[in-house]
Formats: structure tokens, sequence, C-alpha cells
């Protein structure tokens, strides 16, 4: 039963988690009483799945260094360097260009193993990336956001980093090391039961988070519509930029689709976590409008590696023989 529900909820959210922006909106009041919940929920979504990762998946950093390195730099670097770029050239407003930046400076998302699994990406490297991507975020994330803040808006970054501890390392960690002491045994068993629940957490922190920007979306204006439009093109480019980079750096489609999941999907939620935290409430806007787009770019994207794959590769051959990386 659970089984069966989390497959209709994985085939449904690129519908249920624009809903429950909408809901969020609609009670609007209600939402703003659960605030508290948000951190416990992501705590347990993190959790939930990371039970799928083990300390195997680091032994890729010695394999694939320059993958990993080169995945992480873009997720850091050219990605906010990117959404500043686009941000600064669209809105004078140094608020929304923070939001810019915030959304695409989170951690790669967990759910990419989820998508990298079904396209037949490279799944140790994926892990890898994810396990070493999260462990840095507590000092990368507070990074990049004194970077964008500057002088405009105080942080406290200690207290960013505790809470990105708290929410995604030390679940992280207890999930990983539940799943090396069970042998992969407990993925098997209560990953599969919490699953639906991991889900359905997603559409509640969406909902909930999604209840500080319904101020903004009460009267709809043309500059909401370009915050939208905005964060989808940068979105997009997101993946476009990885396909790219893949296509002429590793030849290899199981390293290529990785890097495309890996690299153009984000932990959104934690981002909203954040803003909605430190930040007032128009910087919330681009993240939040993130997860309208996370699910529905990456299953087009799915599709997208389908016919790549049917174009440059056959029968599993490789463009040219794979590096040495």
């Amino acid at each position: 039963m659970l089984a069966e529900l989390n497959k209709r909820l994985q085939r449904l959210m690129p519908i249920l988690t624009p809903l429950s922006l909408i809901v969020g909106v609609l009670l609007e009041d209600f939402g703003g009483q659960l605030l508290f919940l948000v951190p416990w929920l992501f705590a347990f979504m993190t959790f939930a799945g990371g039970l799928s990762l083990n300390f195997r998946g680091l032994r890729s950093f010695v394999k694939y260094p320059l993958v990993i390195l080169i995945t992480i730099a873009f997720l850091h670097i050219l990605m906010p360097l990117w959404a500043y770029f686009i941000s600064n050239l669209l809105f004078d407003d140094h608020l929304l260009i923070i939001g810019f930046i915030l959304s695409v400076a989170v951690p790669t998302g967990v759910t990419s193993f989820i998508w990298a699994s079904i396209c037949k990406g490279n799944l140790p490297l994926c892990l890898s990336i994810i396990l070493i991507d999260t462990i840095l975020s507590p000092l990368v994330l507070p990074t990049l956001i004194h970077i964008a803040v500057g002088e405009t808006v105080e942080i406290n970054t200690m207290s960013i980093m505790l809470d990105l501890f708290w929410m995604i390392v030390l679940p992280s960690i207890m999930a990983v090391l539940l799943n090396e002491w069970t042998k992969g045994e407990i993925d098997r068993t209560l990953g599969k039961t919490l699953a639906p629940f991991q889900k359905l957490s997603i559409f509640l922190i969406v909902a909930i988070n999604s209840s500080t920007i319904a101020p903004f979306l009460k009267n709809i204006t043309w500059e909401i519509a370009w915050i939208i439009m905005a964060v989808l093109l940068i979105a997009l480019c997101g993946y476009l930029m990885c396909l790219v980079i893949g296509h002429f750096l590793f030849k290899d489609y199981g390293i290529i689709t990785t890097v495309v999941f890996t690299g153009g999907m984000r932990n959104i939620a934690v981002g909203v976590v954040i803003a909605s935290t430190y930040f007032p409430a128009k910087v919330v806007m681009p993240v939040v409008f993130g997860m309208l787009f996370q699910q529905i770019l990456a299953s087009q994207f799915s599709r997208v590696m389908e016919k790549y794959k049917g174009k440059f590769f056959s029968d599993g051959d490789f463009l040219a023989e794979k590096p040495n990386i």
C-alpha cells in the first residue's frame, strides 16, 4: 500500500508541488503558525532520503575527482554568478538578487539520485557528490550568502551554519551510518516505509513556507511574473550547461547523466528555510518559485537524456575512450 502511494506521489509531484504552493498562499495565516515545524520536517526528509546513501559512494572521489570538483564548482561558483548576472540584469532590487543567488547556492538535491537512477547514471558518483556537497554546505552556503548580501542585510552566519548542520549534515550522517550498519537492509525496509512520508513532507514544507510570500501573490504584478520567468530561465540553463559541460569533458553517458541531475537539481527546501528565517519575505520569492519547476524540469530532462543517449551513444558505447578522470 505504501509502495503504491509512493509511486503515485512520485508521478504527481509536478502537479502537487505547485498545488501545495497555492494552498499555502490561500491559507496564509494557518501556514504562518506552522513555520516552527519546517526545520523538523526538513531534518526528517533529509534522513529518509539519506537512507539510500553509504560511504562507499565516497570512493568515487578517488576515481572521479575531476568530475566531483567540477560539479561542485558549477553548483557553488558558476551558477551563483549566472543567477547574479540574470537577476541584476532584470531587476533593480538587492533583496531579489539575494533570493536568486540563494536559490542556486543551496546544496544539490538528494532526489537527484532518483533521476540519475531512472536515467542510468553513475550512482556511486551521484552518491559521492550528494554526500560531499551536503557535508560542505554549512561552510559554502553561508560564505556565498555573505558575499551576496554584503552590508545591505545583516545575517548571523554561525546560526545559518548550525541550522544547516541540524537539518542536513546530522540527519544525513545518521542515515548513512544506519545504512552501513544494516548493510543496506534499512533502505529496503524503513526507507521504503518512509518514502511516501518524505514526499508528503516536501509538499507540507512548500505549503508552509509559501505562506510567507502570500502578500506578494495576492496582487499579481508584472514583477512577480518576471521573477517566475527568471527562475525558470536560470533553472533551465543549469541543466543545459551541465549537459554541455558533461558532453565535452567526460564522454561517458553515466557520468554526464549524473552531472546533469546533480548540477541541475537543488535542495530548494533548505533555501526556503534559510530565506524565510533570516531575510525579508521578498528574498523568499525566487527560492519558493524554484519549487514550481524542480520536478517538472527533471522529468523533461529525463526525456532529453534518452534522446541524447540515442543520438550519441550506441549499445553503451562511449563517444570516445573513457578519459582517466
